[in-house]
């Protein structure tokens, strides 16, 4: 059985990295194309060499764009590459540009495509993610469900898919990497003691590209007094220095994008998480991290349901009273965590065992 893997983005390839090693370890023979649509070292290769996975058989360098270059670029580049090679299946992570134009080029092929994280929904239609995760469901064959929630979610669309509830794959990479986080330095590298700080992360259009919702982000963080520490996304750097927006001599402290234990160890000894990212929220609850979610809606309702996770949308009051409140409830909230609903970090064993079984 030939099976490709098509990631694109740094999500998609922390979701996938335990399948790829499981893969290896069961000898199903897995090979990852590349989009290329995260191109950039910090956001992408160092990545794949921190998991230790496989070079990419075949990177499309699809780059940047918008949603719809992105998209049509990589299904027309993707397609001469899937006829050339006609694998036998088709897995497609997550719920990037990547993830839909890797699902819709082999579904018009005939190719069948198996979706991981399926079933994730935020109802937030303006929302890039949610298109893509929404389409990809119903025209996947297999859907690998990291929920309950997400399961139900697939069975009241009525998806014509096989669900199986296998568990979330991000939190297989997370409990992998735990020796690695307790060990790593980067708090003295960049002078933070434990519980000492906030962590703040932004990436997503509608956080970052409108100049006076970004400014009015900041300003609710800056207006809190918290030590912030804001390890940039490279989108959020450019729109900044566009805007001529400058954080110096304030109490958020802009550094380089991180890897991924280094990112891990900073959240797990923070205060608390403010984020706009669908993983740091998982990473947060794992963490055991109160998580601030700068945004309407959360495909993630398990941790907000739990009492963790606070969402405020870009508002800057909604945001400077969240954050008020996590100080003032941080005793009460840290002790909310104890059920998961994200299953057992034994996901990628399922899921290989799934796809051998129908070899």
């Amino acid at each position: 059985m030939s099976i490709f893997l098509i990631l694109g983005t740094r999500p998609q390839i922390i979701k996938s990295a335990p399948i790829v090693l499981e893969s290896s370890k069961q000898g199903l023979d897995i090979e990852i194309v590349h989009t290329g649509q995260h191109y950039d070292y910090k956001l992408s290769q160092v990545f794949l060499e921190e998991f230790s996975l496989p070079d990419p058989v075949i990177n499309l360098d699809v780059g940047s764009g918008s949603h719809a270059f992105q998209t049509a670029e990589i299904i027309l580049r993707l397609e001469k590459v899937l006829m050339a090679n006609r694998p036998s299946l088709v897995i497609v992570p997550g719920d990037a540009n990547s993830a839909l134009a890797g699902g819709l080029a082999p579904v018009k092929l005939g190719i069948p495509i198996a979706h991981l994280e399926a079933g994730a929904r935020s109802y937030e239609m303006r929302m890039a993610e949610e298109i893509n995760r929404r389409l990809l469901d119903h025209c996947s064959d297999i859907l690998f469900a990291p929920t309950v929630n997400c399961k139900d979610n697939l069975e009241k669309e009525s998806v014509m898919g096989r669900i199986h509830v296998t568990g979330d794959t991000m939190f297989d990479v997370f409990l992998r990497f735990q020796e690695e986080v307790d060990g790593c330095n980067v708090l003295d590298q960049i002078g933070l003691a434990p519980n000492d700080y906030t962590l703040l992360t932004l990436h997503r259009a509608e956080n970052v590209d409108d100049a006076k919702r970004l400014r009015g982000i900041l300003n609710a963080i800056q207006d809190s007094k918290l030590n912030t520490i804001f390890p940039i996304h490279p989108r959020t750097k450019n729109r900044m220095e566009a805007q001529k927006m400058s954080l110096e001599d304030t109490n958020i402290r802009v550094i380089e994008p991180l890897g991924y234990v280094e990112i891990l160890s900073l959240l797990k000894n923070s205060v608390m998480l403010l984020t706009d990212s669908g993983g740091l929220q998982k990473e947060a609850f794992w963490s055991k991290t109160p998580c601030i979610t700068i945004r309407e809606r959360t495909e993630w309702l398990e941790t907000v349901q739990i009492g963790v996770n606070k969402l405020t949308g870009s508002d800057p009051d909604r945001i400077y009273q969240a954050i008020n409140e996590v100080k003032e409830r941080y005793d009460e909230i840290k002790n909310r965590f104890e059920f998961n609903p994200f299953g057992d970090g034994k996901s990628s064993i399922k899921i290989i065992k799934i796809l051998k079984e129908i070899q």
